[in-house]
Formats: structure tokens, C-alpha cells, sequence
């Protein structure tokens, strides 16, 4: 009898210690907010931190759970719209800067439960215009041994990260000009460069133990409304050709006239051309970047229509939503371009409270969800319940 007791306390402690175990995994599953906004190339910042630091900081003050930073020898280091305002010499690769330099891993270390990078290796500069062998072979390497210290470094956490670039239609028209065709290789040197970026995560995950941590890969598509109908740009013509894990929609092209309607239009679109993904559950194409300048809009504009934009893309089912950005990036002091939800006057705009005011909501219906159910809350029933606050901002921000 005894023994038969000893047994049942010991089986009593081993199931008690495996629910505290999925407890803690629970607590570690990041749940999405779906909304977010970026630290990318800001003209302007306040304190003596380096930028992107002080970037993060302000979003993590937001209550948003995600960051999109860019990494690259342009963009990381420099004396204006960098990262960091000093560069180190010694650091010569992606996976260099996001383990050594202090503040990339200070910010990747940051609670944040989606990460967001355009990732540029540093060994070479190829991707549309040229993309020779040596150059594939230096490409898959950074992206290999980042994602390799991703998954190695952020084992356990929770932390999703997704590695991706810039519009992917201005690196396949170098003119900016969309009228203009694909200058003569840059289609099939571009889905080369997706392919081998591709490719070196999913060796990564393959070869690198880890558990509880996801890289993903994406593309950015900037010109899909003008195509819908036909015509050559990647959601179009490269596409089809890969098997990257997400997309991401750059959509000012869809905001000009009837917001819902136009982004459904393009959205379905570019779900039509993606390749199937078993393994990912749930849409793959999601709102990179949108946003209403002050250049053209006062900050009552801005914020409507941001809020309408929202409503749309998570009606459509994006799984995430990014404003562009935290700091505006183009124009001067004297003619900003606005793109911003803090101004260069460090006076936070609507929008920003507008945001804050969603993460608070969303961070209390979670908490009350778990703490009824036990659960985090259902993605679909969150969803709806989102559109559904949303929808009251936007009729407090149309009152007169």
C-alpha cells in the first residue's frame, strides 16, 4: 500500500510538473494583435539612444507585439536614417549584426512576439539586376546562418520572425516607372534570388534544432491594382514560379479610390497567384505597409482613413496590418512627407492614439478571454471582435 501511494504521488507530481510545462508554453505562445507599424530609414529622432533602440522602445510603449526593422549596410549604419550612427568594421554578415552589435540584439531580445526584417546581405548586392552563381552562393549563406542564429538564439520564446525586403516591383523596374517592362534578366534573376533566400531557411529549420520559434520568408509586392487585368509585375510573373512562405502587399496602390473594395480586389489576386502552403495555416498575404501622408492629408484624414484600412484588411483575413511608420522617412523639415505616427515636432498624431487605444482594447480582451476559458482567444473570434471595435473608433473619429 505504501508503495501504491509513493507511486501515486510520484505520478500526481510528474502530471502536475507536465501541466505547468504546457502553462508556461501557453504563456509563451505570442498571440497576434494582427496591427503594427515600423522603424525604417526615419529622418529624425530625440534621444541619445542609438535610433532603432529608441524606435522600439516607443512601439513597445504603443502595446503593439511587433517590429519591422531593416537590416543592411545602407540601412543599419550611417549618420542619417540608420539603425545605428556608428558602424563596427568587424561586422560583415546579417547574422554579425543581429548577434554582436548591441543594439540589434538588445531589440531582438525586446519582448516582442513578431519580427518584421528586410534582410540584405552584406557579401553581395545582387537580386534583380544581376544574381551570378558566386553571388547565390554568398546570398544563401547570410540568409542561412541568420535564420540559423534565429532559430538557435530565440529557441523556446515564442518569437516568430519573418525575413523579407523592400518592394519587390521597384527592384524589377529600376526606372520606377510601371509602364516600363522588366529590363532584359531581371525576372529570372529575381526568382533566383527568392528561390536561394528561400531555400536557406527552410535548410535552416531543417538542419538547426529548435523548438517553439518560426523564420519565415516573404516577398513584397508594391504594383498589383494597375495589373489586375494582366500585365508584368511580380504578383503576376514571379509568383507562380516560387514557394516563399508569405506575402507581403506595399498598398498604396490600393487606397486611392474605395478602400474595401480595391484592397479585396487586389489582395484576392495575389492569394490567386501564390503557391500552395500546406504547412502555413490561414491567408499568407498580409499589409506591409499603408499609410496617409500629411503632405495631403490632415492628421483627422489620416487617422480615418488608417481605421478604414484596418477594418478592410482584417476583414479580408490579413494576418497582419503594418503602418508606415513611426517616423516619417522622406521630405524635409520644411516639407515633410508625414508618413508618420510621431511628427519630427515629437508630437504623437491621432493615429498613434488610435493605435494605443486598439492594443489596450486587444490586450484586455485576451487577458479575458484566458482568464474565462483558459485559452488564448480563438484567432476568428478575435478577428471579429477587432473589426467590431474598430468600427466604433471610426464612427467617433467621423463625428463632427
Amino acid at each position: 500500500m505504501k508503495r501504491l501511494i509513493i507511486i501515486l504521488t510520484a505520478l500526481a507530481a510528474l502530471a502536475f510538473l507536465r501541466a505547468d510545462d504546457d502553462r508556461q508554453s501557453a504563456a509563451f505562445a505570442p498571440f497576434n494583435y494582427i496591427l503594427g507599424t515600423q522603424a525604417i530609414g526615419g529622418r529624425y529622432h530625440f534621444t541619445k539612444e542609438e535610433p532603432l533602440l529608441e524606435s522600439a522602445k516607443l512601439i513597445a510603449e504603443l502595446g503593439s507585439g511587433i517590429m519591422k526593422f531593416s537590416i543592411s549596410k545602407q540601412a543599419s549604419f550611417g549618420k542619417t536614417k540608420a539603425n545605428v550612427l556608428e558602424r563596427d568594421p568587424s561586422l560583415k554578415t546579417l547574422a554579425d549584426v543581429a548577434s554582436k552589435e548591441p543594439t540589434h540584439r538588445a531589440v531582438l531580445d525586446m519582448p516582442f512576439t513578431h519580427f518584421f526584417i528586410w534582410a540584405y546581405p552584406f557579401t553581395m548586392h545582387g537580386s534583380a539586376g544581376t544574381f551570378k552563381p558566386a553571388e547565390r552562393d554568398l546570398e544563401y549563406r547570410e540568409m542561412f546562418d541568420l535564420a540559423t542564429h534565429l532559430l538557435r538564439t530565440y529557441s523556446g520564446s515564442g518569437k516568430k520572425f519573418y525575413l523579407g525586403h523592400w518592394e519587390g516591383d521597384w527592384h524589377l523596374r529600376p526606372n520606377f516607372d510601371p509602364k516600363q517592362p522588366f529590363p532584359e534578366h531581371y525576372a529570372d534573376n529575381f526568382i533566383a534570388w527568392l528561390k536561394v533566400r528561400q531555400q536557406a531557411i527552410d535548410d535552416a529549420k531543417r538542419d538547426t534544432p529548435h523548438e517553439n520559434v518560426e523564420v519565415w520568408h516573404y516577398t513584397e509586392a508594391n504594383l498589383v491594382e494597375p495589373f489586375l487585368k494582366g500585365g508584368q509585375c511580380l504578383t503576376n510573373d514571379i509568383l507562380p514560379q516560387v514557394d516563399v512562405d508569405f506575402v507581403s502587399y506595399s498598398c498604396y496602390d490600393s487606397l486611392q479610390r474605395v478602400i474595401r473594395e480595391d484592397l479585396f480586389a487586389t489582395l484576392d489576386h495575389i492569394e490567386s497567384r501564390l503557391e500552395p502552403k500546406p504547412a502555413i495555416s490561414g491567408k499568407r498575404v498580409f499589409i506591409g505597409e499603408y499609410g496617409f501622408p500629411a503632405r495631403r492629408y490632415t492628421p483627422e484624414e489620416q487617422n480615418k482613413k488608417s481605421i478604414e484600412t484596418m477594418i478592410a484588411a482584417i476583414e479580408w483575413g490579413c494576418p497582419f496590418v503594418l503602418y508606415w511608420e513611426l517616423y516619417d522617412n522622406e521630405g524635409t523639415s520644411e516639407k515633410p512627407g508625414g508618413f508618420w505616427l510621431i511628427n519630427e515636432k515629437n508630437e504623437k498624431q491621432t493615429v498613434w492614439r488610435t493605435h494605443q487605444r486598439y492594443f489596450e482594447w486587444a490586450r484586455t480582451y485576451a487577458s479575458n478571454v484566458e482568464r474565462e476559458t483558459g485559452s488564448p482567444p480563438i484567432p476568428d473570434a478575435f478577428r471579429a471582435a477587432a473589426i467590431t471595435f474598430l468600427k466604433t473608433l471610426f464612427l467617433s473619429a467621423t463625428k463632427p
